[in-house]
């Protein structure tokens, strides 16, 4: 079920409703309605992995109590590594399998040894690496003794599978999630309200901004011998605003859907592509993943503490596993590797943390320098997009040779007016609403309700007038 269906727009008011209505306000009975409306959710995109989502919420759920009961610390350690072997045995073989089969095989015909790899014909879980990735942390935490393991299967079970956050993220943490589900909740109209606005935010970034760049970047990526290199860098753009209104509308989608049950999830985007370094890029681009990474691979492996060897050695590896989460491709490999190397200015000379602020904060523009240090960090960006949006590298060496080619100088071929004045609107509203953790969260209350009213159904119109077929979010494949 995607957040752009039909099906989603009449599946949410009549959770909505049986969850502050039906339930009177019981907190079990809540908790229940979220967890069957969760599997309703998730079974509607394949009943079948269904199965899989609940055996890995039973594994966690269990080894989890047994570490906490466990006597001895031998004892503890088996059942962590039961679960962290079992979840990480699962991931690769729905993700990895056929990448390493193939890569082998691969290698072996480069030394004259021919074979045909056995390989897996099916369809990868939507939303494994992400409910994956939330029992990891969760048996994690419990290993170091950061939390107690929940004894509540129902309450474990929607902190794993919560529909708003089940296929795409936010990757969320016990610590923060858990106690939201145990604490009674009581229906807050301010809260819901903004909820809908960011929903409606999201939809716009989907259907209006992902949805129309996709139609040209597709055509252009598709079809790259046809085209200037001029026409293949708008191609890349096109992709970069693509990948962002799609994640990020999605988390809006998320976030705002949590809210009107009464509960917040982790922010997953703070306006990335404001960014004056690659630094302060991933602290806002995907937070949920790049802060999961920090805290449990980078900080285990040392994080900046040993050295700058160490140091290097360390964002090398989370960029590298990064680019390995998203996809079983090297193209994702090389994306990872390509934002290590840019990173590599900051860390080496410790300028790292040095943008923690948003961009031009209280001003209306911004001097001179941080513009060009966003359009730097913009083009550095977009060049290393072109991997995670290739098939495969050859694809990616060839479009990046067309584009570095006489017909860069040329005018672009391709040139979609509507979409760049609507481009051009996304990127006002989203410049003018940066200090808040959404565009239309406060500014749009400064204006007189008429006007403010106005601009809903202008967006909603939009939403309507660009709406066709059911477009897949693009990280549901991962």
């Amino acid at each position: 079920m995607l957040f752009n269906s039909l099906n989603f727009a009449i599946f949410l008011p009549i959770v909505f409703l049986l969850y502050w209505f039906a339930t009177k306000g019981n907190l079990k009975l809540q908790n229940i309605l979220l967890l069957v409306s969760s599997y309703f959710f998730y079974a509607c995109w394949d009943w079948r992995f269904l199965f899989l989502l609940i055996f890995s919420t039973l594994l966690d759920y269990f080894t989890g109590i047994k570490m906490s009961d466990a006597k001895n610390q031998n004892s503890k350690k088996f059942w962590f590594w039961l679960s962290i072997s079992v979840n990480l045995s699962f991931l690769g073989v729905f993700k990895y399998y056929n990448f390493f089969a193939e890569s082998f095989a691969s290698a072996l015909d480069n030394i004259g040894l021919h074979v045909n790899p056995w390989t897996l014909k099916v369809i990868l879980p939507v939303g494994i690496s992400f409910y994956t990735f939330h029992g990891l942390s969760y048996v994690i935490d419990i290993y170091k003794d950061r939390i107690k393991a929940e004894k509540n299967f129902i309450d474990y079970s929607v902190f794993v599978s919560f529909f708003p956050l089940l296929v795409a993220g936010p990757i969320e943490r016990a610590t923060h999630l858990l106690p939201q589900i145990q604490k009674k909740r009581t229906f807050d109209y301010s809260k819901a309200v903004d909820g809908l606005r960011q929903i409606l935010w999201g939809l716009f970034k989907k259907v209006v901004i992902a949805d129309q760049c996709a139609e040209y970047a597709n055509q252009i990526f598709n079809n790259w011998a046809d085209y200037s290199g001029s026409t293949l860098v708008l191609g890349a753009i096109f992709f970069t605003f693509q990948i962002y209104g799609d994640f990020s509308g999605y988390s809006d989608i998320a976030l705002g859907t949590a809210r009107l049950f009464g509960i917040d999830l982790l922010r997953n985007f703070a306006f990335p592509y404001f960014s004056r370094d690659i630094a302060e890029f991933w602290r806002r681009w995907h937070i949920s993943l790049s802060s999961w990474f920090k805290d449990y691979l980078y900080i285990p492996l040392g994080g900046s503490k040993g050295g700058m060897w160490l140091k290097i050695r360390n964002t090398f590896i989370i960029f590298l596993v990064s680019g390995f989460w998203h996809g079983a491709n090297w193209t994702f490999i090389i994306w990872g590797f390509l934002n290590a190397l840019y990173i590599m200015p900051s860390i080496i000379f410790n300028t790292n943390r040095n943008n923690l602020e948003i961009v031009a904060k209280g001003k209306y523009l911004p001097n001179l320098k941080d513009l060009l240090s966003i359009g730097i960090t913009f083009c550095l960006t977009v060049f290393a997009w072109i991997f995670f949006r290739a098939e495969n590298l050859s694809h990616a060496m060839n479009y990046i040779s067309q584009i570095f080619s006489r017909s860069l100088l040329s005018f672009p071929s391709v040139m979609p007016k509507l979409l760049f004045v609507l481009l051009l609107v996304f990127i006002i509203i989203e410049w003018f609403g940066r200090e808040n953790q959404y565009a239309l969260e406060k500014y749009s209350l400064k204006i007189p309700r008429v006007i403010r009213w106005g601009f809903y159904y202008i967006i909603v119109f939009t939403i309507f007038y660009f709406a066709g077929s059911e477009q897949q979010f693009i990280y549901f494949q991962f």
